[in-house]
């Protein structure tokens, strides 16, 4: 009632039926169901209404944003919207791994998280965040004009992670924009970072990943 559609039409929309919802009907659904912009988002993409899809890379960045992620002197890396890490600065690399020393496929968030052990206990929260990837990718998977390349990724660790099998199962569709990440560093400690990441002009299959370190607890209360 409050989206101003029939029952049976929006019985329809749930069953997946060939009724091609209007982009002002899926407006108003959203609203109503108060979703967010990635899941807003994501009910576009599943009805096949997507504005812009999300494509993915074929693996080339610029020399200028390769330069530019070098350059940063927090720890930073470039990925695209498959999640897989195209350039890195020494400043991650000391702090997750020396991505120069695995091999192109190996260079994949997702498949770092549960194929690669010591992000167990890098990673403070190693299932919220491994969670949260997860509906990272899903919500880039949907609006992917070509899902081959994600559908590898999900067979392989389908296949290698009983874990990532259970919990492909869900629904849930997240952004990878800003947050904060815990880190229990084998050498530094514990470290907290604020995580920003940029879209270049021009290049909607890319983000520029920053992790900013935040002050100690100790160093915050005085």
């Amino acid at each position: 009632m409050l989206a101003g559609v029939s029952v049976s039409w929006y019985t329809w929309l749930e069953q997946g039926r060939d009724i091609q919802p209007s982009a002002d009907a899926l407006r108003r659904i959203a609203k109503v169901l108060k979703l967010d912009r990635v899941e807003s988002a994501h009910l576009f993409a599943l009805s096949a209404r997507e504005a812009s899809p999300a494509a993915v890379t074929d693996g080339r960045i610029s020399d200028g944003l390769e330069m530019l992620v070098r350059a940063i002197e927090v720890p930073a890396y470039v990925r695209n919207t498959r999640l897989d890490i195209l350039a890195w600065n020494d400043a991650i690399a000391d702090l997750f791994v020396d991505y120069g020393s695995l091999q192109a496929h190996e260079r994949n968030t997702l498949r770092l998280l549960f194929l690669y052990k010591p992000y167990r206990s890098l990673i403070f929260d190693w299932e919220q965040m491994a969670r949260g990837m997860i509906s990272t990718f899903r919500a880039a998977r949907a609006q992917a004009q070509d899902k081959a390349p994600f559908d590898s990724l999900v067979d392989e660790l389908s296949d290698l992670s009983p874990e990532f099998h259970d919990w492909w199962q869900d629904t849930d569709v997240k952004g990878f924009d800003e947050g904060d990440k815990c880190l229990r560093h084998p050498t530094a400690g514990q470290i907290e970072f604020t995580y920003v990441a940029l879209t270049p002009v021009g290049r909607p299959d890319l983000s520029l990943v920053t992790y900013i370190p935040r002050p100690a607890a100790s160093d915050r209360q005085s």
